[in-house]
Parts: C-alpha cells; structure tokens; sequence
C-alpha cells in the first residue's frame, strides 16, 4: 500500500511542478501583452468593381472604396497611415481620427472628406476588379492589414 501511495504522491507532485512552469511561463506573457496593446485596425470591407459600367465618372470612381475599422474601444489617429494596392498606388492618411468601434470608408474619386468618408481625389480606377490587395500600414511602415481578393497572373 505504501509503495502505491508514494506513487500517487510522486505522480501528483510531478503534475504540480509541470502546472507552476507553465504557469510561470504564461505569467510574463501574459503581463506583457497587458502593457504593449497595439491598436487593432483592420480592413473591414472592399467594394472593388464599382457597380454599374466603368465610365470613369466621379460617381464610379466613389463607388469603388476601402472600409476600415477601428475595433478597439479608443479612437485612434491614422495621420501617416498608408493604404496601398498591388501596382504601388498609395492613399496617405493626414490627420485622420477614427472613433472606437467606428469605420471609414476610403473612395477613390473626388469628394469632401467627413468623418465616415475618406476621397483619394483620384481620376482613375484603384483596385483591381478581377484581383487585387489592399494592404494598410502604421505611420512606421508596418502592415497591420491586408485583405485581397482574386488571383493575380504575373
């Protein structure tokens, strides 16, 4: 009996010190992800093929956009942020706050900027109707996002 009981006690004993390394593993990292939240931005949708026929009209150019969203609670400034698309066409945000849990949506004609609408002011098609990448970086350069859509043929 006492040979089991040891055993009993030897197993429950490894199974502890196993469970406080572990949980002294997770406790730094935990701490520390605690301390460095990055902001989560993330494209949320993209309307790359404007409806209708492609006739370069301002209207067409504004119904092809970008929707990004904020999905943390605290608004976040976006001035430096980038939004680019395969062929190296770039969106450059200037002082632009995005409210907590809120979206923008980034067209690509001529427009007067608001708090939910974004205008490139640009003449010609951005993303590609077929294929494409929309890929959003931090005022450090980072990727935070990137959503494509299609294949691309080189």
């Amino acid at each position: 009996m006492s040979s089991a009981s040891s055993s009993v006690r030897r197993i429950a004993a490894t199974v502890l010190a196993a469970g406080a390394v572990v949980g002294a593993a997770a406790l730094p990292a935990a701490a520390h992800d605690g301390h460095h939240q990055r902001p989560r931005v993330e494209i949320s949708r993209v309307q790359a093929d404007s409806p209708g026929r492609d006739d370069h009209s301002n209207r067409s150019l504004n119904d092809e956009w970008v929707e990004i969203t904020n999905t943390t609670r605290e608004a976040i400034n976006l001035r430096g942020w980038t939004l680019r698309d395969d062929d190296g066409n770039r969106y450059r945000f200037d002082n632009v706050r995005i409210g907590g849990r809120a979206t923008i949506r980034i067209h690509t004609g001529n427009g007067r900027d608001t708090r939910t609408d974004l205008f490139q002011d640009r003449r010609e098609y951005v993303w590609g109707n077929r294929a494409d990448t929309a890929t959003l970086r931090d005022d450090r350069g980072r990727t935070v996002d990137t959503e494509s859509w299609g294949r691309r043929h080189h």
